[in-house]
């Protein structure tokens, strides 16, 4: 049998250059923290992938339960092999996965629903995307949140390629299409490495690239009763900085990042 080589697995790549599961879950965590004034146990990451950020959750507190939810079977298969099955038997007890169409699950109750790396974009038509918000909604208990995240600026509808070197390996993320008519998009992920060779699009996104004010409008339509964005702060380059904040107005730029965050009940405090 081959020896396993982790640089060469497209998942390990990936959770090395795109996910930051410990500041997702701290972000979170805190999040809930301010609107409710005590932490959070439930947590529940819909198109979960390999469920990262499942994990995260579960290792933050020792009461602390995470659900994973992809239609992908294949993939939690991974996430179980190579993430759950690694952490202490008592944390991976608290890790849950669920095998269904996100759309389809609304139980048990949730006290923190996230969607990540704008996964929930495939839903290209404001209907589909309604019906997500909507399940998500039916989910929570009434102290609860929804967060999810979004990117934009001009370069976000330009077909171009971004490269960022990384240990071992560059990163190489590839917009290939953008259609302005209805804001469809095709992107994908190539990994490139030291030795030339290249692991062409190890991932391919077919989404819709939807702006902030519409994914608002959606979670309202949908039942939140309030909705907040916290948007990237930015260095004196123009890079984000990996700090986020509460806004009601920014400076649009050639790239942003921003979360948003739907409260079911309205009971909001807002982190800094």
């Amino acid at each position: 049998m081959p020896r396993y080589n982790h640089k060469t697995d497209k998942h390990i790549l990936y959770q090395e250059a795109v996910q930051s599961a410990d500041a997702e879950v701290e972000f979170i965590d805190r999040l809930y923290r301010k609107a409710y004034g005590r932490p959070a146990t439930l947590f529940r990451e819909d198109f979960c992938g390999t469920q990262l950020i499942s994990c995260e959750w579960a290792k933050l507190r020792p009461r602390n339960i995470a659900y994973g939810v992809d239609l992908c079977r294949k993939t939690l298969a991974w996430g179980l092999r190579h993430n759950i099955s690694r952490l202490p038997e008592r944390v991976a007890r608290r890790v849950h996965q669920v095998n269904k169409n996100v759309l389809e699950v609304t139980r048990p109750k949730m006290e923190i629903i996230g969607a990540f790396n704008f996964s929930y974009f495939i839903f290209k038509h404001r209907c589909d995307l309604l019906a997500y918000f909507q399940a998500v909604r039916r989910s929570l208990l009434p102290k609860g949140l929804f967060v999810c995240d979004a990117y934009g600026g001009w370069e976000s509808q330009q077909v171009m390629k971004e490269k960022t070197k990384l240990k071992g390996f560059t990163y190489i993320w590839d917009q290939e299409v953008y259609n302005p008519i209805n804001d469809h998009t095709i992107c994908h992920i190539h990994f490139k490495f030291p030795n030339g060779k290249m692991m062409k699009r190890a991932f391919t996104y077919d989404w819709r690239l939807w702006s902030l004010g519409d994914i608002q409008d959606t979670m309202l339509d949908a039942g939140f009763r309030e909705t907040e964005v916290y948007w990237e702060d930015e260095d004196e380059d123009g890079e984000g900085t990996g700090v986020y904040r509460k806004r009601a107005r920014a400076d649009n730029s050639p790239g942003w990042n921003a979360y948003i965050v739907g409260y079911p009940s309205g009971q909001t405090h807002g982190a800094e």
